[in-house]
């Protein structure tokens, strides 16, 4: 991907990452890097640098709460869950995205004709 392309994929991913971050802890609660890494799979964020500032402002928001977890007796580690906030926010993401979604498609599919 070239500069331009790139600037544009960042600048999608930013306005977007709270809510792919809410779509994944959806699922299942996950501790910080096994949340960035499940976001790096689909290559959703560029780096944990990003994603920890965010899921600070989301639990201060209250999209999310935290816990401290030790699995086995190892290092303690924050788990992140989504709240009863933060799945109204999914759904109201999911609604607009699923509207203005394939309108966009379209934009794209009719330039230049």
């Amino acid at each position: 991907m070239n500069d331009a392309a790139e600037r544009i994929a960042t600048n999608i991913r930013k306005g977007v990452l709270e809510f792919c971050v809410l779509a994944v802890l959806d699922g299942q609660d996950m501790y910080g890097l096994e949340l960035a890494d499940q976001l790096g799979k689909k290559h959703l964020t560029a780096s944990e640098g990003s994603l920890y500032p965010l899921l600070a402002r989301m639990r201060d928001a209250g999209s999310v709460d935290t816990r401290w977890e030790a699995p086995d007796g190892g290092r303690p580690r924050r788990y992140y869950a989504i709240t009863d906030l933060g799945r109204a926010q999914l759904e109201m993401f999911a609604s607009v995205w699923w509207e203005i979604g394939p309108e966009v498609d379209e934009l794209m599919k009719e330039r230049g004709k």
